[in-house]
């Protein structure tokens, strides 16, 4: 059987709930020969989970899951393979940080408002570096309100930043050529998802994915755990028509977003080859 690698790993540096290390055990035990660490606008956890994988001898990649505004819509870009210390890498990554770093004292309260029992006394536990959006939902995920944390954004912390005029991102015209040059390999994630092009027509999906290749986009997501059928085809006709890039990843979460499982995706469906992490790590020189 072909080895299979996940190149979607989320750990609790942003909203997964595992480790980066322990994201490379689990690999290990569940026979992921390769991974990428791809935090949300985060790479804290790069360097720990690159030592515990080649401590377990399993392929490791560090990444980062870029949120982006690219025309009327908000993406999410998976970057592989990037110098962390390159100056445009730190350039962007600075910027990123900014912007989720920003007026966390007023989230905080927007939230409070809602009958929450939150402060930012509370919240500094749960921070990985600073404080930004993902210590708030770490916190609130503690006070097990959902089974899942997805609607702590969607009831809370997205509306904050709406109100407060900070559901803005780094546009992708402007990073995929900072991330280029810090010799970054960048992928489409879930082109299917609200946060993604959901909502076009597949001709303008085709339309909208080609821009961004035109910007610099290596690649989109071949593979994703809820793909339908007609998804699945229309990522692998645009891969071959234009010579994208192919990755896939489960867009693993842990805990925080059950029923999808490290490498394998939801009941065992997915397996991406390990020619990916090939084919990426050949372009970005890490093997």
């Amino acid at each position: 059987m072909e080895k299979i690698i996940d190149l979607h790993v989320h750990s609790y540096i942003s909203d997964g709930s595992y480790s980066p290390a322990g994201l490379a055990e689990l690999a290990k035990e569940r026979g992921v020969a390769a991974f990428a660490l791809t935090d949300h606008d985060s790479m804290l956890g790069c360097q720990e989970a690159a030592e515990a994988a080649a401590s377990c001898g399993v392929g490791f990649i560090n990444g980062m899951e870029l949120s982006a505004d690219f025309e009327s819509h908000k993406v999410h870009i998976v970057c592989l393979g990037f110098d962390p210390e390159h100056p445009s890498f730190r350039k962007l990554y600075q910027k990123v940080r900014g912007i989720k770093e920003a007026r966390i004292p007023e989230m905080i309260d927007f939230v409070r408002d809602k009958g929450i029992d939150i402060s930012l006394e509370k919240v500094r536990p749960f921070a990985r570096g600073n404080v930004d959006r993902y210590a708030l939902m770490r916190f609130m995920v503690s006070l097990h309100m959902y089974e899942r944390a997805q609607p702590i954004w969607d009831n809370f912390l997205d509306p904050a930043a709406r109100e407060l005029g900070i559901n803005v991102n780094i546009t992708a015209e402007e990073a995929l050529p900072l991330l280029h040059e810090a010799g970054a390999v960048t992928s489409l994630a879930h082109f299917h998802k609200a946060i993604g092009l959901k909502g076009l027509e597949r001709h303008e999906q085709e339309q909208a994915i080609l821009r961004l290749h035109e910007m610099g986009l290596d690649g989109m997501e071949r593979f994703y755990p809820n793909y339908t059928a007609e998804d699945e085809a229309f990522a692998a006709y645009m891969i071959d028509k234009y010579s994208l890039l192919p990755t896939g990843g489960t867009d693993f979460h842990g805990t925080n977003r059950p029923g999808i499982e490290l490498g394998t995706g939801i009941e065992g469906r997915m397996q991406v080859p390990y020619s990916y992490f090939e084919q990426i790590t050949a372009l970005t020189r890490q093997e």
